[in-house]
């Protein structure tokens, strides 16, 4: 079997982004939420407006709208009291590319799809209302999950419905709503569901990053950011 990034090099060309279109390119700027960033220290990112403040002096100190980053990045945000881990270890590892933008900002369809499955996981921590579509590109088969949506994005979806390139998915949620972070879009590349259904890890232990990072490729095959 050729390799997972070959063969999305062989359906996808161009930059595929699934925030609202009217953000312009130059206005994504990378984000460090890494357990190793010095500028972190002393900071509390699990609270909302904890984090936010800081996304918002490094998007003004580099001119921008929209900060992205975070695949396969260790993190101190899940050891927290707020936040409940799932699993007897430690998950700290993130599985996906997260773009913070403000409340409301539109989602959109990087590629096209079919809508899998979506659902309100709602307790702490969690992602709140959740998306999974479902792609086929020639052989290739595999899932992207959009997550920390808001409540109304979950109004009129039914399994099957399809979408275009670059149409309007949902929004997203304030905190409150999105399982208790600053807004942002959590973009996933999933390959085998293993049988979830509007839901899939989205942290994962060291331990279990060899699975993970084989059966979440890096969302920048599609992004290419």
């Amino acid at each position: 079997m050729k390799p997972i990034s070959q063969l999305f090099s062989e359906h996808f060309s161009g930059r595929k982004l699934p925030l609202d279109p009217r953000f312009p390119f130059q206005s994504y700027k990378p984000l460090d939420l890494s357990a190793s960033n010095p500028a972190l220290k002393g900071l509390d990112i699990s609270d909302p407006d904890v984090c936010q403040g800081y996304i918002d002096q490094v998007l003004k100190e580099s001119d921008g709208l929209v900060a992205y980053g975070g695949y396969l990045e260790k993190r101190n945000l899940y050891d927290s009291p707020r936040f409940v881990q799932r699993a007897s270890y430690m998950r700290d590892i993130h599985l996906a590319t997260d773009f913070w933008a403000p409340a409301g900002t539109a989602i959109c369809a990087p590629i096209p799809g079919t809508m899998h499955s979506f659902a309100n996981n709602a307790d702490p921590g969690n992602y709140g209302p959740t998306l999974v579509l479902e792609h086929q590109a020639g052989n290739l088969k595999f899932y992207t999950l959009y997550g920390h949506l808001s409540s109304e994005s979950l109004t009129g979806l039914r399994p099957g419905k399809t979408y275009d390139s670059g149409e309007r998915l949902a929004n997203l949620g304030l905190p409150e709503i999105n399982g208790g972070y600053a807004p942002h879009l959590h973009f996933q590349i999933i390959l085998d569901l293993q049988g979830f259904s509007g839901d899939y890890p989205g942290v994962c232990a060291e331990h279990e990053v060899k699975f993970f990072s084989n059966n979440c490729p890096n969302p920048n095959l599609l992004l290419k950011l």
